[in-house]
């Protein structure tokens, strides 16, 4: 597994060894002990799948009182993942960063606790899955508007397909510094 640096320190891009033969391809996708070498120990306690049709994007979610790191992947299609820190203190604060995670690339992205996420669905279908270290609360579930001007996060898409509750979200100079993730996290 090759981790890459992004422009926000712990959130990497992974890229896993990948052996292809006439029959198809074989990845580890995850292993402890080599995540742990290249710095991520979580425990993760939670897998989630989503599917998307293109133009959907979800987010910027996270949650304050039961932050969660994420492992990502796209295993059908593309998808632009996004990680803003969100964490107050912190010298990147309201910085984000980006990766095209593909199913042909078979890439990943770390984001650590304390960071906002969301995706957008570039391909017609896109099978999204990840992994928390946190179980999901749904009375914890906090966001940030993915149309935040002063975040200008590069979509790349003017009007995506989101839910009410995603619409609803706050820009980030408007949430309360009691409701945002305190650097350092951990």
């Amino acid at each position: 597994m090759q981790r890459i640096e992004t422009n926000l320190p712990g959130v990497w891009e992974l890229r896993p060894k990948v052996f292809s033969d006439a029959r198809g391809f074989f990845m580890e996708t995850y292993n402890r002990g080599a995540f742990a070498k290249l710095g991520i120990v979580d425990s993760f306690v939670q897998d989630n799948h989503s599917r998307s049709s293109k133009g959907t994007l979800r987010g910027l979610h996270y949650q304050l009182h039961h932050p969660q790191a994420k492992l990502c992947r796209v295993v059908e299609g593309e998808a632009l993942d996004v990680a803003v820190d969100i964490r107050t203190g912190s010298p990147h604060f309201g910085k984000w960063a980006s990766v095209v995670l593909s199913s042909k690339d078979h890439n990943q992205i770390y984001i650590p606790r304390g960071f906002a996420h969301g995706f957008l669905a570039l391909t017609d279908s896109v099978q999204f899955l990840y992994k928390c270290d946190e179980f999901y609360d749904p009375a914890d579930e906090r966001g940030v508007a993915w149309n935040d001007s002063d975040l200008n996060i590069s979509w790349g898409f003017a009007s995506p397909l989101i839910s009410g509750k995603d619409a609803g979200f706050s820009r980030l100079a408007d949430v309360r510094p009691e409701f945002l993730p305190q650097y350092p996290v951990r």
